[in-house]
């Protein structure tokens, strides 16, 4: 009889995708928290990375995932979560309070043949550019 049993389960598919956010009075010390898991494949390279505020030239271009777009003036200091081989990102969060999160959307259209922002590049570049002023609410 063996000393120890180990147990290896294989999930079939990924699991699905989920995000939370916790406001005030449900989160402790007057704190919004925001998470999100990933539903990308299980050995796929995940990175948390960081990434400073910048000032960019006029003109000048980011090359996203699959094209190239204008390069706004100034980019604010962020943290994201992505997989390693893309630009974009599954979560991020800025300097100033902005966090987002990328969920899958299925439709019934046709997909586009020729190549565009994936939905984790627009995350990125809206922590990138967004900034929050109380004075406008939630």
């Amino acid at each position: 009889m063996p000393s120890r049993v180990c147990v290896c389960v294989r999930m079939a598919a990924a699991p699905p995708s989920y995000c939370f956010v916790a406001f005030p009075p449900c989160s402790k010390d007057g704190l919004v928290v925001f998470g999100k898991n990933s539903a990308r494949p299980r050995d796929e390279v995940q990175e948390v990375v960081y990434f400073a505020a910048a000032t960019h030239d006029p003109g000048s271009k980011v090359e996203c995932t699959y094209i190239e777009i204008e390069q706004v003036p100034k980019t604010h200091a962020v943290v994201l979560s992505r997989p390693s081989w893309l630009w974009g990102a599954e979560m991020g969060a800025n300097e100033h309070g902005v966090c987002v999160a990328n969920e899958a959307v299925v439709t019934r259209e046709p997909a586009s043949e020729s190549e565009a922002l994936l939905g984790m590049d627009l995350v990125r570049n809206t922590v990138l550019g967004s900034s929050y002023h109380k004075s406008r609410g939630m």
